[in-house]
C-alpha cells in the first residue's frame, strides 16, 4: 500500500535508527525505498546489509550528487504504490504509524471524507519523541470537529495558527503530478514551493497522530537555511514569488512582497516578469525589502 521513500546522502549512521524503527512497525504493509544521492560515505554498504537480513523489503538506487529534490523526483519515479511517504534519513517512525497512516487510507478510498479524488494525501505530526509534539503545537480546533478530521490544504493549516511541523503522506499520482523544479546549478528548492502548488487543486486530511520522530543534526537541511538560500537562488526566487501571490492580505503577504523584491534582484530577474502581482503590491513590498537588506537577512 504505501512506500516509505528516504533520500540519504552521506548518512550511514542514521540509517541504522530509521530501519530499527521500520522493523518494529506494527503494520507491514509498505516497502522502503531509499535514493543515495552520491554519498561518499557507507551508505550503499550498510543499505546492502539491512538488504541481506530479508526482513523488510527494500529497494535501493544510487545517483551522482544532485541534491535532494532530484532525489526526491527519482524516488516518485521508482515508486510501485499509490501512497508515498518521504522519511527523512535523520527521522524514524512511530512504532504504529504505518498501521495508522493504512487505516487513514482506508477511509479515504471507502470515500469517508468526500469524494477521495481531490484529496492529496494526509497531514500528520512531527515529534520530539513518540509523545512530545516537536512544536508542541496541537492542529487548531477550527479543524478539528469532535475528534473528527475536516478537509484543509497545507498552508491554510498554516494560515490558521498552527506553527509545528508535519508528516505528509501523499498519493503518488499527485507528486508524479506535481514534481520538483531540476534548476541548473541549483540542488534545493523549498518544499512549499510545490506543496502550495498541490493546494490549488488538491486538500489533505487531518491525522492526530504523531508518525515521525525528529532528531536535527548539525549538517541537516534544516540546520542550514542560510547556505540553501546562498546557493539556491532561483529556486527561492520562485517560491518566494509564488507566497507574495498566493497569500491573503496581511502583515505576511508583506514580508512576502519584500522577500520577493528582495530575491527578484538577487536572481537577476525584473520586477516586470511577475505579472499576477499587481504594481500596487510591487511598492508595497519596498519597505520589506529594505528591512531585509539592512539586517542582513537572506
Amino acid at each position: 500500500m504505501l512506500t516509505i521513500f528516504t533520500p540519504a546522502y552521506n548518512r550511514a549512521e542514521l540509517l541504522k535508527r530509521a530501519y530499527d524503527s521500520l522493523k518494529k512497525q506494527t503494520c507491514g504493509d509498505f516497502c522502503w525505498l531509499i535514493v543515495d544521492d552520491g554519498s561518499s560515505d557507507d551508505t550503499g554498504k550498510v543499505v546492502r546489509e539491512f538488504i541481506d537480513e530479508g526482513i523488510l523489503r527494500i529497494e535501493y538506487h544510487y545517483q551522482e550528487n544532485g541534491g535532494k529534490m532530484r532525489a526526491h523526483n527519482r524516488g516518485v519515479e521508482y515508486c510501485k504504490t499509490d501512497w508515498f511517504l518521504c522519511l527523512d534519513s535523520d527521522d524514524h517512525l512511530t512504532k504504529t504509524a504505518v498501521e495508522e497512516i493504512s487505516k487513514q487510507i482506508k477511509a479515504i478510498e471507502d470515500n469517508k471524507f468526500g469524494n477521495s479524488e481531490d484529496i492529496a494525501g494526509i497531514i500528520g505530526h512531527k515529534g520530539k519523541s513518540d509523545t512530545e509534539l516537536l512544536s508542541g503545537t496541537e492542529f487548531p480546533v477550527c479543524l478539528r470537529e469532535h475528534n473528527k478530521p475536516v478537509r484543509t490544504t497545507l498552508y491554510g493549516l498554516y494560515l490558521k495558527g498552527f506553527k509545528g511541523e508535519t508528516t505528509l503522506v501523499f498519493k503518488t499520482k499527485v507528486l508524479r503530478e506535481y514534481p520538483f523544479p531540476q534548476i541548473n546549478g541549483e540542488k534545493y528548492v523549498p518544499e512549499d514551493y510545490i506543496y502550495d502548488k498541490i493546494d490549488q487543486k488538491y486538500e489533505y486530511i487531518l491525522l492526530d497522530r504523531i508518525l515521525t520522530v525528529c532528531e536535527l543534526v548539525a549538517s541537516g537541511y534544516t540546520d542550514s537555511v542560510r547556505m540553501l538560500k546562498e546557493n539556491n537562488v532561483q529556486a527561492w526566487y520562485l517560491y518566494y514569488e509564488q507566497r507574495a501571490r498566493i497569500t491573503p492580505v496581511s502583515i505576511l503577504k508583506l514580508k512576502y512582497l519584500g522577500f520577493y523584491r528582495l530575491y527578484a534582484k538577487m536572481a537577476g530577474k525584473s520586477l516586470d516578469e511577475a505579472k499576477d502581482i499587481s504594481r500596487g503590491y510591487k511598492l508595497l513590498g519596498i519597505p520589506g525589502e529594505v528591512i531585509l537588506r539592512i539586517t542582513g537577512r537572506i
